[in-house]
């Protein structure tokens, strides 16, 4: 159940809590309870000490949910975002990588651990290692060789606690299945939150234990969140603390005001443009629902910008005189590619990896007003209302020519004004609603 609230009212006891209240508008999804709440005053969890784990460094040179959701949570409190852990593996082959090495003249202290990112937000490095047990093939074995990884990882993080002086932590999770599986019972936050952002099952590195081992996870948190409609259902099978979130988007780039010159790359003059923007990979595109466009509608002019994996590069799409390859670009080269497309694809393979995952493409698209065909998923149906959605390679095919011929200027405001409802604002004042829901007593 998906309900879009504007001027609804707040029906649960917040502990009688006095805290300043945003503006908000964004959907609001939760999986068992038919109950409503306002999210468009919604309340914020401030002055408190937050903890973040997750599966990327902060030094990781590109963006990602977690980093965007600290600098959110950073605006009313304060925030300790730590980096995850070096291993064994990683320490041999990454001897001449300088994160590395900054790693480990923490552990000598050499330099400080703790480094200040922005006002309110610091970045940690652990100094300890942890040992390389992916390889373990049992479940059993594997869950006792990381527990003694988390308690090392746990001893670690709460020194850093203590010297930053931080008190009844929120401590949340990104996605981090097996170096954060202990830290509820070894940390003892007030609050464990665990989001899931991707199905990480779907890859095998993760599928391995973690079939086992994320279920129980996700059942010890204090609540669960999801940035998509499909990981918040696999989040409700066991913990009914379960709630969608949504996705924030930095959508500043693609700002549909700002024209920019047509790129030399892109064939204007010959046909509807028809384009995708994003990494070409087999894994989580279909090469057939692209093949079936480019021969059905020889007019038309199909550009893929991104690079590609070995299966696009040997693919019969490069034997095709309309289908045009840009390679990689930059991301300030992005928006000028959206804004010459007449339509917008986003031709998304269904499988284990991709089926669960929230395709922010779909949001830059919607911020430059344009016209967008994409594969029909459960968190697509988000989308239902601006974007078309195809069942089959056929679908694609009707509904691009019913997208050029329905394209409007009114049409375009409204996928302007959805795509700038999905914030990090947004998103994070509805991780705090969940946060509060599931709070016996007050934060």
């Amino acid at each position: 159940m998906l309900i879009f609230l504007f001027n609804l009212r707040l029906v649960f006891n917040c502990n009688n809590l006095t805290i300043p209240r945003v503006n908000l508008i964004t959907e609001y999804y939760h999986l068992s309870n038919r109950y409503t709440l306002d999210l468009t005053t919604v309340p914020l969890i401030q002055d408190r000490d937050i903890v973040i784990i997750g599966l990327q460094q902060w030094y990781t040179a590109i963006g990602s949910n977690c980093k965007s959701i600290a600098r959110e949570f950073a605006r009313h409190n304060r925030v300790l975002y730590i980096n995850a852990p070096l291993d064994r593996r990683t320490v041999l082959n990454g001897k001449n990588d300088p994160n590395v090495q900054y790693h480990l003249d923490t552990k000598d202290k050499k330099v400080p651990a703790i480094v200040p990112v922005s006002h309110n937000l610091w970045n940690f490095y652990p100094s300890v290692i942890l040992e390389s047990i992916n390889w373990v093939p049992f479940t059993p074995v594997f869950s006792w060789f990381n527990k003694r990884n988390n308690r090392k990882f746990a001893a670690s993080i709460r020194e850093a606690i203590t010297a930053m002086n931080f008190k009844d932590v929120i401590l949340f999770n990104d996605n981090d299945i097996f170096r954060g599986y202990y830290l509820k019972e070894l940390l003892q936050p007030e609050k464990y939150v665990y989001y899931s952002r991707d199905y990480l099952l779907g890859v095998p590195y993760w599928q391995k234990h973690g079939q086992q081992l994320e279920p129980r996870h996700i059942a010890k948190a204090d609540v669960a969140v999801a940035n998509s409609l499909y990981l918040a259902d696999m989040l409700q099978q066991y913990n009914p603390s379960s709630y969608y979130v949504g996705q924030g988007c930095d959508l500043q780039l693609f700002d549909a005001n700002v024209q920019h010159p047509v790129p030399s790359d892109v064939p204007i003059g010959k046909g509807p443009v028809i384009g995708y923007v994003g990494a070409l990979k087999s894994l989580r595109l279909d090469i057939n629902i692209l093949l079936t466009i480019a021969r059905e509608r020889p007019q038309w002019q199909l550009v893929l910008v991104g690079p590609e994996d070995e299966d696009f590069q040997q693919s019969a799409l490069h034997q095709l005189p309309n289908v045009h390859f840009t390679g990689k670009k930059d991301i300030p080269e992005l928006p000028a590619y959206v804004q010459s497309f007449d339509v917008c694809l986003n031709p998304q393979v269904l499988n284990t990896v991709t089926v669960g995952n929230y395709p922010l493409k779909i949001d830059e698209y919607l911020a430059m007003g344009k016209p967008v065909v994409a594969t029909a998923t459960k968190t697509m149906e988000l989308f239902k209302d601006h974007v078309y959605l195809a069942a089959t390679p056929t679908d694609y095919i009707q509904l691009i020519e019913k997208a050029i011929a329905e394209n409007n200027s009114s049409l375009a405001a409204a996928r302007i004004q959805f795509a700038g409802t999905h914030t990090w604002e947004n998103s994070v004042a509805a991780i705090y609603q969940a946060i509060l829901n599931t709070s016996d007593r007050s934060l």
